[in-house]
């Protein structure tokens, strides 16, 4: 038996508002469904699910329909977005490779 995910409200929404705006775009862009999905390389089904703000689309996927029409989902131009994604990167690389809970308490009552 397959277990659901339960989300937030918020990533819900945020979800189905996103499908909203990629749904509006191609209507403006006067795509059909099909027109988009053959552009973004995934199936009609699947741009529906995308449009309805379904939770198990890969984001990949909701991010290339966005892009091809016309959604900026952070910055219009990419030098901005490539310095944001050069200092995340600098401070992960501060970060520890791999966490780990502790295993056993510290004992330090002397």
């Amino acid at each position: 038996m397959v277990k659901s995910r339960t989300y937030s409200t918020f990533a819900r929404e945020a979800a189905r508002l996103l499908g909203m705006e990629i749904k509006l775009a191609r209507k403006q862009c006067k795509w059909s469904e099909g027109e988009l999905a053959t552009r973004a390389g995934i199936s009609r089904y699947t741009l529906q699910k995308i449009e309805k703000g379904d939770m198990t689309c890969a984001i990949g996927l909701v991010f290339e329909a966005a892009s091809l029409v016309g959604i900026n989902l952070f910055e219009a131009e990419t030098s901005p977005l490539r310095r944001q994604i050069g200092a995340a990167d600098d401070k992960i690389s501060l970060l520890p490779k791999s966490t780990h809970n502790p295993k056993k308490a510290i004992d330090d009552d002397f």
